[in-house]
């Protein structure tokens, strides 16, 4: 054991206890094949519940195994994915989809918008297929709650698109950090340029009506959410500025980058979160630029640490104790920063280009001996998991405790002040107007599961 108390022999983020599979009969092939496991030399038959965009990717890097059926309300942002699937059976509302293939279905990709995640995860869960489910999770704290303890009961494998997860220099920078090169880490600071340039955040308009267009079944593109008229803000990719159907940037980025900090100091939960700045405040979307902090408890032989939350930066934030000039993070304006008692590391959106900074110290640096096992790659990381292999490494007992503090922040952009959080409860104990935020409502004719 090195002094955080992390054993130095070889282990896997996601363990058997991380819920991919049942502790029961792991290992046993028969009892894999009765779960609906598949032999590593055995296709995946996939359904993908979204097609365009981001579904678009998520089902080219599922290529190698067999894509038999997709979903999605929007034929001209799936045009491009149905054309490369021409026989593929294509349906508008993935729940028809599910009910007419769900014999032959073995697991389901998910890239609807956010809103929409925690109930077509469920939908494919409670029919035991395996999931892969786009960051984040969900929109919700109770969503994610609920998702986590599917994964468990219905012993099925999955993962979350935040694809550092399995990047080398997210593990590297856990390595630093356990092996006690920066001492104790007290202060953590993250930051995006997102939503900038990326989609509209925080004008006090109103998102104008128009015609819905031929190609899109607005009434299914709706789901869950409450009737509205449509309007071009929100459909293709806007929709992540609204609070109804998105998460703004900590909803598009956070997870990402994040992610390592979540990793490499086991944050667990906090206990408290609070919105320091809001600039462009919208009653429509959510505001255009924010710092939020959250407050996490001594874990272990970890200290308190203080978790910073930068969104919307035309220019890397400044610390007194970083080099005027020096890169940190990525060049785009992406990253994170740990500060330690002893030093600092920084890393890039997706955990990659990991460095101690000034990064003069990486000169003669030698990184230390490797304690995490390296990922074959995010998708096929899952792909392994639903044919009997190890948990993948952001499987739902993973990301699902870690969305969950992540959408606190989500919360706390509506409020003034701290907000006290009840880990235990699963409330904020100090405002009861905050805990109506904890979980979606549900459009008549829809249903969780």
């Amino acid at each position: 054991m090195d002094k955080t108390g992390v054993s130095r022999r070889h282990f896997f983020f996601g363990s058997v206890l991380a819920g991919a599979v049942p502790a029961a009969g792991f290992g046993s092939t028969p009892s894999l094949k009765m779960m609906g496991y598949k032999s590593p030399n055995e296709k995946l038959n996939i359904a993908a519940i979204g097609a365009g965009g981001k579904g678009a990717s998520d089902i080219r890097a599922c290529r190698p195994e067999n894509i038999i059926a997709m979903a999605d309300p929007d034929d001209k942002r799936a045009e491009r994915t149905f054309k490369e699937y021409p026989d593929t059976p294509k349906y508008k509302d993935f729940r028809k989809m599910l009910d007419k293939h769900e014999k032959e279905i073995d697991a389901v990709l998910v890239s609807c918008p956010d809103f929409m995640h925690a109930t077509a995860s469920m939908w494919a869960m409670s029919r035991g297929k395996h999931v892969y489910c786009q960051k984040p999770l969900t929109r919700t704290v109770w969503e994610a709650q609920q998702l986590t303890l599917a994964a468990q009961k219905y012993g099925v494998a999955t993962q979350m698109g935040n694809q550092g997860y399995s990047n080398e220099g997210a593990r590297q920078c856990c390595e630093i950090i356990w092996s006690g090169e920066i001492g104790n880490v007290t202060e953590v600071h993250a930051w995006t340029d997102r939503p900038g340039h990326y989609w509209p955040q925080g004008p006090e308009v109103s998102p104008a009506e128009a015609p819905v267009p031929e190609t899109l079944d607005w009434d299914t593109w709706l789901g869950i959410a409450d009737l509205r008229p449509y309007s071009p803000a929100y459909v293709p990719h806007n929709w992540r500025a609204f609070p109804d159907f998105g998460c703004g940037a900590i909803g598009d980025m956070a997870c990402h980058i994040m992610g390592t900090p979540n990793m490499a100091l086991k944050l667990g939960a906090p206990t408290s979160v609070e919105c320091l700045k809001k600039e462009g405040v919208s009653k429509y979307t959510f505001p255009h630029r924010t710092v939020i902090r959250f407050d996490f408890p001594a874990r272990g032989a970890m200290p308190p640490v203080k978790v910073f939350w930068h969104d919307s930066l035309t220019a890397q934030p400044e610390f007194d104790q970083v080099p005027k000039g020096e890169l940190l993070g990525d060049a785009d304006i992406n990253g994170s920063l740990f500060i330690g008692d002893k030093g600092m590391v920084t890393t890039g959106c997706y955990g990659e280009r990991t460095r101690l900074v000034p990064a003069a110290k990486m000169q003669d640096y030698k990184m230390p001996e490797p304690v995490l096992t390296r990922s074959p790659g995010h998708y096929r990381d899952w792909i392994r998991a639903c044919k009997g292999g190890e948990p993948s490494c952001s499987n739902f007992n993973v990301a699902g405790p870690f969305v969950q503090w992540m959408l606190l922040g989500v919360i706390a952009m509506k409020f003034e002040g701290k907000l006290e959080w009840d880990a235990q409860k699963g409330i904020f104990s100090n405002n009861p107007d905050a805990n109506r935020y904890l979980k979606p409502t549900f459009r008549k004719g829809w249903k969780f599961v």
